[in-house]
């Protein structure tokens, strides 16, 4: 058992990686909770706020010049009562003092540093924070004291500004003006997305570049709504220069969190689960438009890494793995020369060195000089099919020798000290990997992401659920804790739609109903519309935030639209639909200011606004029939839509006590029957495959 160093840190007994990694730190952390703001207020100290994550890189650089160094952790503990936050456990306490940084210095990031009164009112922020000052930059040597003798000179001024910070804050967040949504807002993102839009390798911006995968989603569907040919082409372009960079894994699959450059050579190590997930809906729109197969393998590869070192014995999934690994950046996934020339043969190795650019000196630099390393990180210049052609191999067969050398390649690498792994697994981001999933088994045919996209929401359900109907946020060590927020239930919800429209299983349905009628009670917003981010049953903090933006994921209350869009289509409930519209409405003003950063509002408008589709499927005698015609729907992008099933050996009491409407319909000569509905209007029913297309205006 490994000594404690510090009995004051009250750490160990926390379950967040990232708290544990503090644990023997000689500074007196607390967690967040009731006993630190008591101490404060007992010991009339100053509240130190570190928020972080576990594969945050520059919170690894910060804890070891501050928070091991023991002249930092003297003073911190002398002057403050110090609490330390995993942002992902707690993404409503981030996400406000987050805001105050944002409101305060113009910018954020993480660590994420607060100075607040025993009140939880803030009158510092900043991020990292050297051991000592440099260039602009304050230390801790010197700001502590400093905070020191303001809180004893200059107390009252501190208590006013905090104040004011309060009261600033909670008029950030507070009421928007409502508007109705014109649809030609639509264009207006599309307009905003193209003119930050990098023709050459794609993405938005020059660097950092992150996957915004959601914005390619909005542009596929914007795409399929307006034929637009660059709407897609930036669509392409980026998933291809994606696939091909260092920001994707070429031996172990998935990508990356972001680029540190333009050309997505140099990526930010980490591996996020989101990023997995949200990046595998906009390959799996590329796939149904283009029908190209290397969309399709792709997903398949993030998925193969996902269900690998990201799947846990329960059947959920961790969260995260660092950049770091043997105390630096990107170690696990640089390679020179003599190593791949060392673990392949002659012609293997020359093939993997022309293939990746694998350069003698390294394509990798040290970062603060600019140092040749010798080391490199693999990405293509080239597609497989122009590389293969130089090779004068069949461009399918090149694909086959490449993965079998990348495989070589993996065994070695697999002996190597692996990045640290942050274990927990987060309700939220399961709802999104277990959405995707469900699409892609189905998308792709392939039952077994399905089968395990159905096991880890059996574990989310079974093991996440509080008795009150609620969920919890976050599983670690045998233990579900945390009151959930929007984006649990939004992302949960979103899971059950996919789940349910790729096995019809009308159980999925009716968990979504519950959970939405939860959400509705307490997170709406009766007043003013919109959905908190936080239940009315969880700790009340200094502000109750609604959030709009999409950030490195869509926002909880986009998703909730569209899954309310979905789930009254589904149950012929107009009630839900105009839940829908009620919440766009809220966000109006800033969506209208800011188009393209609410991607998800705009797909939800997108549907909204039509051509969308209910297609209703009455099973015959034939089942084998049915899903004929299902497995043929799947083969198209068609975003706008959902599809209820009822098999013809199925009673009324299960989908057709949900949706009452699928009641009426019967089958035609008891063959398998659809239904294409549009605008609540249905059309005559087909049991024609040909015509079922033509009702939904597929051109083959």
């Amino acid at each position: 058992m490994e000594e404690i160093i510090n009995k004051n840190n009250e750490l160990r007994f926390e379950k967040s990686p990232y708290l544990l990694q503090h644990a023997n730190n000689p500074v007196n952390w607390l967690p967040w909770g009731d006993k630190a703001f008591k101490i404060a207020h007992r010991e009339d100290k100053p509240v130190f706020l570190s928020i972080g994550y576990s594969t945050c890189h520059w919170c690894h650089i910060m804890e070891k010049e501050s928070f091991e160094d023991r002249a930092v952790a003297e003073l911190l503990n002398r002057v403050f009562i110090n609490i330390k936050v995993d942002r992902e456990e707690r993404p409503d306490i981030d996400k406000i003092y987050m805001s105050v940084a944002q409101m305060l210095t113009g910018r954020g990031g993480w660590p994420l540093t607060i100075i607040m009164t025993p009140q939880k009112e803030p009158f510092f922020a900043g991020t990292y924070i050297p051991r000592e000052s440099r260039l602009n930059m304050v230390g801790m040597l010197e700001l502590i004291p400093e905070v020191a003798k303001l809180w004893r000179s200059e107390r009252e001024e501190i208590l006013r500004s905090a104040s004011d910070i309060s009261k600033k804050l909670k008029g950030l967040s507070g009421d928007l003006k409502k508007a109705a949504l014109d649809y030609s807002i639509l264009d207006k993102a599309f307009n905003d997305l193209y003119r930050t839009y990098d023709r050459k390798y794609g993405g938005f911006g020059l660097s950092p570049k992150f996957p915004s995968a959601h914005n390619l989603s909005f542009l596929s569907s914007y795409w399929n709504r307006t034929k637009n040919s660059d709407s897609l082409e930036v669509v392409e372009n980026t998933l291809k220069n994606m696939r091909m960079g260092g920001i994707w894994d070429h031996i172990g699959s998935g990508f990356h969190r972001y680029s540190t450059d333009r050309e997505w050579l140099v990526p930010h190590f980490e591996k996020m689960l989101y990023d997995q997930a949200i990046s595998s809906f906009a390959y799996l729109d590329a796939f149904q438009i283009t029908g190209k197969k290397e969309y399709g393998k792709t997903v398949e590869s993030i998925f193969d890494y996902v269900l690998g070192p990201m799947r846990s014995k329960e059947g959920g999934f961790y969260s995260a793995e660092d950049a770091d690994s043997e105390g630096e950046e990107g170690t696990f996934y640089l390679w020179t020369q003599k190593e791949i020339k060392s673990i392949l043969t002659d012609d293997e190795a020359a093939i993997i060195i022309r293939v990746f650019d694998i350069l003698e000196d390294g394509n990798f630099r040290e970062e603060s000089t600019g140092a040749k390393t010798g080391k490199n990180i693999l990405f293509t210049s080239s597609s497989f099919e122009d590389l293969a052609a130089d090779f004068n191999i069949k461009p399918d067969v090149f694909t086959i020798k490449i993965d079998g050398l990348l495989k070589k390649i993996n065994s070695v690498r697999e002996k190597r000290i692996h990045p640290f792994k942050d274990d927990k697994i987060l309700t939220d981001w399961n709802g999104l990997m277990i959405a995707a999933l469900a699409r892609g088994g189905r998308v792709l045919d392939e039952p077994g992401f399905l089968e395990h996209s159905e096991n880890a929401m059996n574990f989310i359900l079974n093991t996440m659920s509080a008795p009150d109907g609620g969920l919890y946020h976050r599983y670690r060590d045998g233990k579900a804790s945390i009151t959930a927020n929007l984006d649990d239930y939004a992302f949960i919800i979103m899971a059950l739609l996919e789940l349910y429209q790729s096995t019809f299983k009308a159980g999925y349905i009716e968990k979504a109903l519950l959970l939405d009628k939860y959400l509705d009670k307490h997170f709406w917003d009766e007043e003013n519309g919109g959905y908190y981010f936080t239940s009315d049953l969880a700790e009340k903090l200094i502000d109750r935030q609604k959030e709009s933006f999409d950030g490195a994921i869509p926002s909880g209350n986009s998703t909730t639209m569209l899954n309310l869009i979905k789930l009254g289509r589904i149950t012929m409930d107009s009630r839900l639909e105009q839940k829908a519209i009620s919440t766009g409405e809220a966000f109006s003003e800033s969506i209208n200011n800011s188009p393209a950063s609410h991607s998800q509002f705009l797909i939800a408008l997108d549907f909204l606004s039509g051509p969308s589709y209910e297609i209703i499927i009455i099973g015959g005698k034939s089942e084998k029939k049915s899903w004929e015609l299902i497995r043929t729907l799947e083969k198209y992008f068609i975003p706008n839509k959902v599809v209820v099933y009822r098999s013809g050996k199925e009673d009324l009491k299960s989908i057709g006590k949900i949706s009452k409407f699928i009641n009426t319909l019967k089958p035609i000569d008891d063959k398998a029957t659809v239904y294409i509905c549009k605008n609540y209007f249905c059309e005559l029913p087909t049991t024609d495959k040909e015509e079922m297309l033509r009702l939904l205006n597929i051109k083959k």
